[in-house]
């Protein structure tokens, strides 16, 4: 009876035994033949992984065989366990294999560790050999490659030849250089941030024909995501002619867009869209052309499912890819479909104009190349900005209608529509706008005040609509848009077009201008159909008309349409990022002749215009937000500020916005004279020093060299490297002559036009809206520190109800979590933002960021005479104090205390207080933790640490 029982309930698989079974199915998968050292065949097939097998420092758990000789060994360990403490068991069975025995190298070049669920790859062959983690394990054939080679891919990197500038922007050719430093000490992640119209895919270009040609990569695969940036990238492949070569790259190296989910290995470069590489990942036979027309990250409906885990995939193996190029990296491929590039055993490269924290964590803070949009301007590469509101009061704050009035009931899909009396008042609020409810009087309002605002404020003295694209909600939305813009400003079909993905035929009319100089309009249609974006956009690009484009999101990203002097907002943007994307359509430079072929009463292309309708700039608000931060002065008063010794860094930027749109309508001559007056300087190398002074990264670096071992700037130390660097930027602007030239410059270019119309307007202009909302968002979180102060821990030390040694981090970062949560909405940092916008004098430094700012800005709340400065700030000053009355005192610390004295502080900082657990972790576990703590400061240990919690954070 026992043994039926146990013939019944046979014993579980050891773990063990599991991870074999694991490991046993991903060697099978990459093509190997598990095989018992007893069992051994090796005419069995060409990749062998032989278990078992006895060597000089024991039995290896797998040997791995390639064409009957030994080249690698494999690990096993059970799940869970952890891989980088065995890779010296590893190392002695590839190096104890008998010497009679058949091997490529010894001791043999590949060494592996899995638990069957985490794989981790060495190859030996390359200089300072380490570890990394890989999807699955590598095909006996790419092993046999990889055995072959004259020098693997991280020895060619360590031995680039020197970048060529010739054909490369400066900023251009410190990317590559950056880039390449990072690859040459084998970082796996690099991140490119450059501005749009800087040159991103061309940068790529040449990195790509490096990476091949001198290092050895095999084949490199640019991830789009979306057919036409495919296209865009392949014709800028298509057409780089590498320096010193005759031929353009795609005749020296293999270069493809797959149009079906076959990736041939010949090809060198493959150009793909995310969406079609999942595909092929996922064993999918093909992929319809509509799903890679449109952004997998964009527009209603992205992701509403989770996408399909991804497997090994032997047609497509990890290690096919040497390096993966992903464009325009911002958008949420890390967190969705991350798998894609995890499966690959390849350096990943990013591209993007605008990094959220997100992708910067992504790529390991590993952020080679930053180049800015104010830099961009400061080059003439971008076009500055200016931001102009438009607010109603049914945008702000919806309507009602009451019961018994007649409204119209209209078909979204169909848009038929049928009227029908309203049997109870409706109310609907601004989130409703255009999606449930349709005010058609909100969208004409808005539209009317455009027409009436655009040659008088936004565009004074133009007669033509300047090149316009309207984000619109929908398509219906876009539609209802359309229509009102046609009216209102009185004109055709050809004015103003829709251009979605529904659309079906788009109307272009070219102006062409006869021999005897009259100009004439010629009519062509384009069917959408079968064409991409790309094709779409080469009337609105290149003709008179359309004027305007409204659009949902078929021009939101990566699409270059140069002659765009408005990007109007119809619809709101909850990722800042993507709004920065869309906004980014409009900052790409033009010459002057080609601009005033598309917009003939144009001179140049100074400047783009934000048109906000619905708030958008404020709600995904950057940081530096428009290079001209006072749009409403004049660059007189501006002067007048600064020749009285104002080092505002506002004022500082917003002169640079004012003199680069100063320099592009300036002629030959005025620059002459200009340089005359500046020492040499042209207009454009005084708005580098401007922008180059208000520069985050160059105030730190600035600040670091005034202060020589001091470690990490503090704020003070910021703020007046800061005031150094602009001070010494204006001072070509003491100089009264050069003042008053550049003044009649302006006055010699500009022509003033008077124009009087009437609006019916809440408020339109540059707005300062901010201020109330701030205003609001600071008086939700009083309300609710008073509501909360009896049951919640940090309010109760604050208002002396609890002792301060019963808050604890947890409890903090509990509270942050609740004041995410309505009624305040609110993180650390937006509370943070609020009050340096209500009370600059008052905030002492830039806080918000980390969870312990929480205890600043309650102290703060409750005590408003008290300064609002970042916890770690406070931490660091009362840190200093604290060591220097232990000096007073005679006490006396090693070197080695004091590093550990240091780090405990900074802990502090960022976690409220330090507990002897926390020595077990990051950088005290890494050099001895609690043991060479109490080492260090023996039985004082104990009263250091309670002192230091309670003297740092009172």
């Amino acid at each position: 009876m026992d043994f039926a029982h146990s013939h019944r309930n046979p014993p579980l698989p050891t773990p063990e035994e599991q991870a074999r079974e694991l490991i046993d199915a991903k060697l099978a998968a990459s093509g190997w033949i598990v095989q018992a050292y007893r069992e051994m065949n090796l005419a069995a097939g060409p990749g062998l992984a032989i278990t078992e097998f006895p060597g000089a420092h024991g039995e290896a758990d797998y040997l791995l065989y390639v064409d009957g000789k030994a080249i690698g060994v494999t690990e096993a360990k059970p799940v869970g366990h952890t891989l980088k403490g065995v890779e010296g068991q590893s190392a002695s069975y590839a190096d104890g294999l008998a010497a009679n025995l058949p091997a490529w190298r010894r001791p043999l070049p590949f060494q592996f560790e899995s638990t069957g669920e985490v794989t981790q790859f060495t190859n030996w062959l390359e200089p300072n050999a380490r570890s990394r983690d890989i999807f699955s394990f590598h095909r006996p054939e790419s092993l046999r490659e990889m055995v072959q080679e004259a020098a693997p891919l991280r020895a060619g990197l360590r031995a680039m030849p020197e970048v060529p500038r010739q054909g490369l922007w400066p900023k251009q050719h410190t990317a590559i250089l950056n880039l390449e430093k990072s690859l040459g000490l084998a970082k796996p992640k690099a991140l490119i941030q450059m501005a749009t119209g800087s040159g991103k895919t061309f940068t790529a270009a040449n990195i790509s024909y490096r990476l091949i040609r001198h290092a050895g990569a095999r084949r490199v695969c640019f991830l789009v995501d979306r057919t036409n940036l495919g296209i865009q990238t392949l014709k800028e492949f298509q057409q780089y002619l590498p320096p010193g070569e005759r031929h353009t790259f795609d005749k020296l190296y293999n270069t493809t867009f797959p149009q079906r989910n076959h990736f041939d290995p010949v090809n060198r470069v493959v150009i793909t869209t995310i969406q079609r590489l999942y595909s092929v990942l996922t064993g999918q036979p093909d992929l319809a052309v509509e799903d890679e027309e449109r952004s997998a990250f964009e527009g209603p409906g992205a992701f509403k499912r989770p996408p399909v885990p991804i497997t090994y995939n032997p047609n497509l193996p990890p290690e096919f890819f040497d390096v993966l190029i992903v464009d325009e990296c911002h958008r949420s491929i890390y967190s969705v479909w991350g798998d894609v590039l995890k499966y690959f055993d390849a350096f990943l490269i990013g591209l993007t104009a605008t990094p959220s924290k997100q992708t910067i964590g992504f790529f390991n803070q590993n952020l080679v190349m930053e180049y800015t949009h104010e830099q961009a301007v400061a080059d003439r590469v971008n076009v500055p900005y200016d931001v102009y509101e438009i607010k109603t009061r049914i945008t702000s704050q919806g309507s009602d209608v009451d019961a018994g009035f007649y409204v119209g009931k209209r078909s979204r899909k169909t848009r038929v529509e049928r009227q029908e009396e309203l049997d109870s008042d409706l109310q609907y609020g601004a989130d409703d706008l255009d999606r449930s409810v349709v005010a058609v009087d909100q969208i004409r309002t808005v539209v009317q005040t455009f027409r009436d605002k655009l040659f008088t404020e936004i565009f004074p003295g133009r007669t033509e609509v300047p090149k316009t694209i309207i984000f619109a909600k929908d398509d219906s939305h876009a539609d209802d848009i359309v229509g009102i813009v046609r009216d209102e400003f009185g004109r055709g079909n050809d004015f103003c077009q829709k251009i979605t993905y529904r659309t079906g035929t788009l109307r272009v009319t070219d102006l062409v201008t006869d021999p005897d100089g009259t100009q004439r309009e010629v009519v062509r249609y384009e069917k959408i159909k079968g064409k991409t974006g790309e094709d779409v956009l080469t009337g609105f690009r290149n003709s008179f008309n359309p004027r305007i484009a409204v659009t949902v999101d078929m021009i939101a990203t990566g699409t270059d349409v140069k002659p765009v002097e408005i990007i109007f907002f119809m619809r709101s943007i909850k990722s800042p990022n993507y709004f920065e994307q869309m906004k980014g359509r409009g900052v790409r430079v033009m010459p002057a002749d080609a601009l005033k072929g598309v917009t003939p009463d144009a001179r140049s292309k100074t400047r783009f215009v934000i048109i906000d309708a619905v708030g958008v700039c404020e709600r995904c608000k950057s940081e530096r937000g428009p290079i001209d931060r006072e749009p409403n002065k004049t660059l007189k008063q501006v002067f007048d500020y600064i020749k009285a010794g104002g080092t505002d860094p506002d004022a500082a930027s917003s002169l640079a916005g004012k003199l680069t749109r100063l320099a592009a309508d300036m002629t030959d001559r005025q620059h002459d004279e200009v340089r005359k007056h500046a020492d040499g300087k042209s207009v454009d190398d005084l708005v580098r020093g401007l922008v180059l002074a208000i520069d985050e990264a160059s105030v730190e670096a600035k600040a670091r060299d005034l202060n020589p071992g001091f470690g990490e700037p503090t704020v003070q130390q910021l703020d007046d490297a800061e005031h150094l660097l602009i001070k010494d930027a204006l001072k070509p602007f003491y100089d009264p002559h050069l003042r008053d030239l550049l003044l009649q410059i302006k006055q010699d270019n500009e022509q003033t036009v008077d124009r009087v119309s009437q609006d019916e307007l809440l408020t339109a202009g540059y707005s300062r809206a901010a201020l109330e909302k701030a205003k609001s968002k600071i008086e939700d979180f009083k309300r609710f520190i008073e509501d909360h102060k009896d049951e919640l821990i940090p309010l109760q030390v604050f208002y002396g109800q609890a002792t301060p040694d019963r808050l604890r981090f947890r409890d903090l970062k509990e509270l942050a979590e609740q004041i995410k949560r309505p009624p305040v909405s609110a993180t650390t940092e937006e509370l943070w933002r609020c009050y340096e916008a209500l009370e600059s004098a008052k905030v002492e430094g830039k806080g918000g960021q980390l969870v312990t700012d929480l205890v600043s800005l309650i102290r703060h709340t409750l005590r408003p005479s008290e300064p609002l400065t970042p916890f770690a700030e406070v931490v660091r000053e009362r840190y200093t104090t604290w060591r220097q009355q232990q000096a007073d005192a005679g006490v006396v610390f090693t070197d080695d205390q004091a590093k550990w004295l240091d780090k405990i502080a900074e802990h502090i900082a960022t976690s409220l207080a330090i507990e002897m657990e926390d020595f077990h972790d990051g950088w005290f576990a890494q050099r001895g933790s609690l043991g060479k703590a109490h080492e260090l400061f023996g039985d004082r240990l104990h009263s250091i640490v309670t002192e230091m919690n309670r003297v740092l954070t009172a």
